[in-house]
């Protein structure tokens, strides 16, 4: 037994009573060629990508079923000679799901050689967990000053560290002479 899913797009003018019909009809072929009926999935009228025997939309069903590849044959034949159905196609799907089965089957045993990740050591709680400005958590008693661990103070630039300015020479600009403007006096 092989799975199958049947798409087919019927008119989309078709009446509800004579598509039920169909899909009844394709539903009782399949169970009588001793397969089995999965899935029937109506997606109603949608617009089709181009026009088709004078249709510029269709009412689109899905069948999923278990059978074997001479039933798949006569549903084929089924759907040619319907008036109804303008165009239809056939595809195996059990190829695709035992690939994906082999991918999950392989990815889970390299998952189980995989060492799991090392758990982090507990923190210890108590002393010296907080800097001393939080002060000790509720609860806890105090510690001794001696055992209070110093906090690390950021150290400053040193001097010697820092280059000291370069002097630049001063340029000597020549001055332009302005052209003194005369006062006309009236």
């Amino acid at each position: 037994m092989r799975v199958y899913e049947e798409l087919f797009i019927i008119k989309p003018d078709a009446p509800d009573e004579e598509v039920e019909g169909f899909i009844d009809q394709i539903k009782q072929v399949i169970t009588s060629g001793k397969g089995t009926v999965d899935k029937v999935d109506n997606w109603g009228v949608r617009k089709l990508a181009y026009r088709l025997s004078k249709y510029t939309e269709g009412r689109y069903v899905l069948v999923v079923f278990s059978s074997t590849p001479e039933l798949v044959h006569e549903v084929e034949r089924r759907m040619r000679v319907a008036d109804v159905v303008i165009k239809f196609i056939t595809v195996r799907i059990d190829e695709k799901q035992k690939k994906i089965d082999k991918r999950k089957k392989a990815r889970d045993k390299r998952a189980a050689k995989r060492p799991a990740p090392p758990a982090p050591p507990p923190a210890m709680p108590g002393v010296g967990m907080l800097p001393e400005s939080h002060g000790v958590a509720p609860g806890l008693p105090a510690a001794p000053e001696a055992a209070k661990p110093e906090l690390a103070k950021p150290e400053l630039a040193k001097p010697e560290a820092v280059k000291p300015e370069v002097a630049k020479p001063e340029v000597a600009k020549p001055e332009l002479a302005k052209p003194e403007l005369a006062k006309v006096e009236e």
